[in-house]
């Protein structure tokens, strides 16, 4: 694995410190009514993208998810200012402003979305891998989804399929113990997601996803695994949101309590801490950081405010129309 130094701390913090600023202005503007629909923030698991993006290689590999994809791309070099502006439905967003919240997308960086249906992204993660694998890129690719997600049929058929071919995939949890708002331990009769890769004896484990580091470990050996020509691994990667499910949950289904409990191990502040204790950069330092943070993140509200609505014609531009098809009149 490559070697984690305090230029990697520095940069996981700036990181991790972004997406969650990123994701609060995401929720200030939604109450003004400027982001519309559906809203997923990630704040709280953004030690996994972190770890994850330390070992990837992203001239090659690839990353695809379910609908709380905001910060992910980011990560994988997409411009943050255009990922707001999608969420605007702006013309300078990811896809000029008709994917919206659920759906980032760029196949110039390796993000393939961005999916609404729960598990829809598992299939076509295998997909992806599959293609790697046929035309022998060398990549990987990585598949979010959700503990909700992991009781979808799909899951156990992409399984199935991804064992026999053995592509290289990292099937990956995002397991903030809640789904939509049902607990892991009632929808299975145990708490361990992970087991259920042990039905197709594929490799399989639980991660602490509060740690970059362990998350980075846990993916490096996955996607060694992967790239070398053995076959998917399956990690449950156990973390936790801060924020409810979307913008419209009101948690009724944890306490207070256990949400300020978890925020003792928040990924971010564990990370300031120990730059700080390690003296790999001073208060003073840090707060230049915070600031730097913060700059940027005004810098994407300017841009998407400042942005224009797409042209109504945009709209039509992207829908297959064929002339000659047969049974429908063209002209009444």
């Amino acid at each position: 694995m490559k070697k984690i130094t305090k230029k990697t701390y520095l940069k996981w913090y700036e990181d991790m410190l972004f997406w969650r600023k990123f994701e609060d202005k995401l929720a200030q503007v939604y109450i003004q009514q400027k982001v519309r629909g559906f809203l997923h923030l990630y704040n709280g698991q953004e030690a996994i993208l972190a770890g994850a993006l330390h070992v990837m290689d992203l001239e090659k590999d690839k990353m695809i998810t379910a609908y709380r994809n905001h910060v992910q791309p980011i990560g994988m070099g997409v411009d943050p200012k255009r990922v707001m502006a999608e969420l605007y439905g702006k013309g300078t967003g990811t896809s000029q402003g008709l994917g919206g919240s659920m759906h980032i997308f760029s196949k110039e960086h390796g993000f393939y979305g961005g999916h609404g249906i729960v598990g829809g992204q598992i299939p076509l993660g295998a997909g992806i891998a599959f293609a790697d694998k046929y035309f022998k890129t060398g990549g990987v690719t990585l598949c979010f989804l959700g503990d909700g997600a992991a009781r979808q049929g799909s899951l156990h058929e992409t399984f199935n399929m991804a064992m026999n071919w053995n592509l290289p995939v990292v099937f990956c949890v995002e397991n903030n113990g809640y789904a939509m708002g049902t607990s892991v331990s009632r929808t299975a009769n145990h708490d361990d997601i992970w087991k259920l890769g042990l039905g197709y004896e594929m490799p399989c484990g639980p991660v602490d996803a509060m740690k970059p580091e362990k998350v980075a470990e846990a993916l490096d050996e996955a996607i060694d695994r992967a790239r070398s020509g053995g076959g998917p691994t399956f990690l449950d990667l156990k973390t936790y949101r801060y924020r409810g499910h979307s913008m419209s949950d009101a948690q009724k289904y944890r306490t207070k309590e256990e949400v300020e409990e978890y925020q003792k191990i928040d990924p971010i502040t564990q990370v300031k801490d120990l730059i700080l204790e390690k003296k790999y950069a001073t208060d003073d330092e840090v707060k230049s950081i915070d600031k730097r943070v913060k700059d940027k993140v005004k810098e994407c509200e300017k841009f998407a405010d400042e942005s224009d609505f797409p042209d109504k014609s945009v709209m039509y531009d992207v829908v297959y129309e064929q002339d000659d098809y047969p049974f429908i009149p063209h002209k009444l």
